[in-house]
């Protein structure tokens, strides 16, 4: 568990709302969403005086009904996804390739900044095009405020990639873009590469034809 995430469950499980924990962290509300998804809010002094009593049953109905709403809906995406097959594993890659995955240069890169979206494309793509893990190399797109160390120590514990894998980090120094794009993007964006290594047969472009390939053929019977 990274360190934002361990702050954050604290916070909350001390009856701080999302607003307080985002401003305390800098993490952005839909990721505070996922993580704290299954904590109920029940509120400390310090937010009863900030928002108000008559705010505060607001919020918590709110809450409440929120909770109700997940849990019903988690309920029925488990019923409709059911158990996922070898071939639905496949086309949820192909998916994910045609929305994040190259496809104009003749390269097998993926970019996301969701860790999830980035572990599962390793998944598939060593399941599916038989690579392995040094067949792997990421390269971080961060912003000023970013401290690279940490950018690269989170990718690479999620990813389960030696540091050695990691290129060198990009710095977006755009002015006014710092602040707004840190708070949004907590770990930056992964751009996830494929590397022959000098041993990957038939090589880098024909599996990207490959991939593409696919891509056409699923979407010609759509």
């Amino acid at each position: 568990m990274n360190q934002f995430k361990k702050e954050a469950l604290k916070l909350r499980r001390a009856g701080y709302s999302y607003t307080m924990i985002r401003e305390k962290l800098g993490v952005s509300k839909s990721t505070l969403s996922n993580w704290l998804i299954n904590i109920p809010f029940r509120p400390n002094r310090e937010v009863i005086k900030k928002i108000g009593q008559a705010k505060l049953k607001s919020a918590l109905y709110k809450q409440n009904m929120k909770f109700e709403d997940m849990a019903r809906m988690k309920k029925e995406a488990a019923e409709e996804v059911g158990k996922l097959s070898k071939r639905d594993i496949f086309m949820l890659g192909i998916g994910l390739y045609i929305g994040e995955g190259s496809k104009a240069i003749e390269e097998i890169r993926i970019v996301n900044s969701d860790p999830i979206i980035i572990k599962l494309a390793i998944k598939w793509l060593k399941k599916f095009c038989k690579l392995e893990k040094k067949h792997f190399k990421i390269a971080i797109h961060g912003y000023p405020d970013h401290n690279i160390n940490k950018l690269i120590a989170f990718w690479s514990k999620e990813t389960d990639l030696l540091i050695e894998q990691f290129g060198k980090t990009i710095i977006d120094t755009r002015k006014n873009k710092s602040l707004f794009k840190k708070r949004k993007l907590p770990y930056g964006t992964a751009h996830l590469y494929v590397k022959s290594c000098g041993t990957l047969s038939p090589g880098i472009r024909s599996l990207h034809r490959k991939i593409m390939g696919w891509i056409k053929v699923s979407v010609s019977q759509i």
